[in-house]
């Protein structure tokens, strides 16, 4: 997408100049008269670049508009022009914190390659920014089996359209990972995918967190801060857990997917952003409607493309692949030197129901690289200790099910799992919704619904 770049003179003939050259480049071009226009623009939708006039109207306001875009936007580049060149000048700009400094008359060749090299600084420092925050996951998705081609499938056809998407499947199956797959076959691939857990921040901070806030908003807002919202501008949000967010910040994305508008925290000025929303959630949202928990408008919304993630059960023939992979990343980014799995222990891991999906076959295999000393992990190898091995079941015999209808066969599954589970942790109603990972009251529903009943009530 073509990126922004503000121009900001008080000489008319030099911004329409300016911007017929960068316009006939690919730059979308915004003017401004005045420092005044120009911070009001900024504030609206933040560009890539500034193009300054340090001198307006024969004063030095183009030094006061420097010094408020670097305290309030760090990142923004600015590039400096003035007619009344000296080194004094581009010494006192450059130690305000712009970017470079050209002289007029403009030169179109040095305009364009120091433009472009502010647009490819700016996107660096974003990705930086962005990539402290993201998580180890690996950059491809893994699986041969037919669950996975087919959601690979309509990934491919998904990906390029500006359409929302909506992410389901249970925890651990890799949501955030086909998030990004999409990202990467999109029209918005050159900039890098914003990711936002909306579960791990705090309720009162989601809306300062996705829209940002104004300097004096609350206790602590020292400065106006950049939200998720903006730095997903001409890009992709990705809204991890969407259920554990508010009503309140709910209305907002509501908003800001019908109108690609928002207020900062705290502000009064319109803001207007181009970001396209993938969501994601484990929770079961038209069951959070009914309880009043998430909004319908805001799912219907969301809800324009769904896509769900197999759970690790349902592709049992991509453990062996997905093993591997992890044990050989693991080995040769740790210098452990060449392990591989045995036929009969990779049988066994087949055998297992894996509620954790494919992040706790991830962190087992992970373990066994470590605990086992020789070079095949086998039988006897050091099996690690914890939820994995609590849940571990003797091998599914699925001949019982292939002769029912698919819903019946399904229901007999469920009904012999949750059975199993509630035998292992004897019964204990809230340790056996966290083993499977699904919280306390669907659990409840869940044995209502298959006529179990644990032995203890009320733990």
């Amino acid at each position: 997408m073509a990126d922004t770049i503000l121009i900001v003179d008080d000489e008319k003939d030099i911004r329409l100049t300016v911007g017929g050259i960068l316009g006939d480049e690919g730059y979308l071009v915004a003017q401004a008269s005045s420092g005044s226009e120009a911070t009001e623009r900024i504030d609206e939708s933040v560009p890539e670049v500034v193009l300054l006039d340090l001198w307006m109207d024969n004063s030095e306001e183009g030094f006061t508009v420097l010094k408020r875009i670097r305290e309030e936007y760090p990142d923004l580049p600015v590039v400096v022009i003035s007619g009344h060149g000296n080194i004094e000048t581009a010494v006192r700009a450059v130690k305000l914190g712009a970017f470079d400094y050209i002289e007029k008359p403009l030169s179109a060749d040095k305009l364009l390659l120091t433009v472009e090299r502010a647009v490819g600084f700016r996107r660096l420092a974003q990705e930086n920014q962005i990539l402290k925050t993201r998580s180890g996951e690996a950059p491809v998705m893994i699986g041969h089996s037919l669950a996975m081609r087919e959601l690979m499938s309509n990934i491919k056809v998904v990906a390029p359209t500006p359409a929302s998407v909506l992410i389901t499947g249970e925890n651990g199956v890799g949501k955030e990972l086909v998030a990004r797959t999409i990202h990467q076959l999109s029209q918005r691939a050159d900039r890098p995918i914003v990711e936002v857990n909306c579960a791990a921040i705090p309720e009162e901070l989601v809306e300062s967190e996705l829209f940002g806030h104004e300097k004096g908003a609350f206790t602590g807002a020292t400065a106006r801060k950049q939200g998720r919202f903006d730095q997903a501008n001409k890009s992709t949000l990705f809204l991890d857990e969407i259920g554990d967010m508010s009503l309140k910040a709910q209305a907002k994305v509501l908003r800001i997917l019908q109108e690609q508008k928002f207020e900062r925290v705290g502000g009064i000025k319109t803001i207007s952003v181009d970001v396209r929303i993938i969501a994601a959630s484990n929770k079961n949202l038209e069951e959070e409607i009914e309880r009043g928990y998430f909004r319908a408008d805001l799912y219907y919304r969301l809800n324009v493309i769904p896509l769900r993630v197999p759970s690790l059960r349902e592709r049992t023939s991509d453990i062996p692949i997905l093993a591997v992979e992890f044990l050989n990343s693991y080995t040769r980014n740790n210098n452990l030197g060449s392990k591989s799995i045995s036929s009969e222990f990779m049988g066994a891991l087949m055998s297992r129901l894996w509620p954790g999906n494919v992040r706790e076959l991830k962190n087992t295999i992970e373990r066994l690289a470590i605990m086992t000393p020789g070079t095949i992990i086998n039988s006897d190898a050091a099996v690690p200790v914890g939820p994995a091995t609590e849940c571990a079941v003797e091998p599914i015999d699925v001949d019982g099910y292939l002769d029912l209808p698919y819903h019946e066969a399904r229901i007999e599954f469920e009904r012999r799992y949750i059975g199993h589970q509630l035998e292992t942790h004897d019964h204990n109603i809230s340790q056996t919704a966290e083993a499977i990972n699904i919280d306390r009251s669907s659990l409840h529903k869940k044995l209502k619904a298959l006529g179990l009943k644990p032995r203890v009530e009320g733990r």
